[in-house]
């Protein structure tokens, strides 16, 4: 009876501390700890949405809808927004990119000799 009784408290402690978990994560950020890239991918929904309603504003120039006057002005605002998101976007990257972007260099390079080479034994 006594081994019931000990069970039943580390049980009950255990619930006890799964349901004050439960209640108190709430408060907490826990997806900052979690989702370090969380501003890149709140910049990159952003610029798809601004990018979805360009297109939609530029379709309804062409249905004529709007006028062109209005469409101009609503194009220069969306696209002064999206570059802006865009020179965000290259600062969080920055280096990534360029160190990415040599090592794409170096292999297209290496593929043109293999392929002058492959066609200078063919002839």
């Amino acid at each position: 009876m006594h081994d019931i009784s000990i069970i039943s408290m580390i049980f009950s402690a255990a619930l006890a501390l799964t349901c004050l978990f439960l209640i108190l994560s709430p408060l907490f950020k826990w997806d900052t700890y979690l989702h370090l890239d969380s501003k890149n991918q709140d910049l990159a929904t952003t610029k798809e949405a601004l990018l979805t309603t360009l297109n939609e504003i530029e379709f309804e120039y062409k249905m004529d809808k709007i006028s062109p006057a209005d469409y101009k002005h609503l194009k220069k605002q969306y696209e002064t927004e999206i570059a802006t998101i865009m020179k965000e976007e290259e600062m969080i990257s920055g280096t990534t990119d360029k160190d990415l972007m040599a090592e794409v260099e170096k292999e297209i390079e290496e593929q043109m000799k293999s392929y002058k080479n492959k066609r200078r034994d063919e002839k």
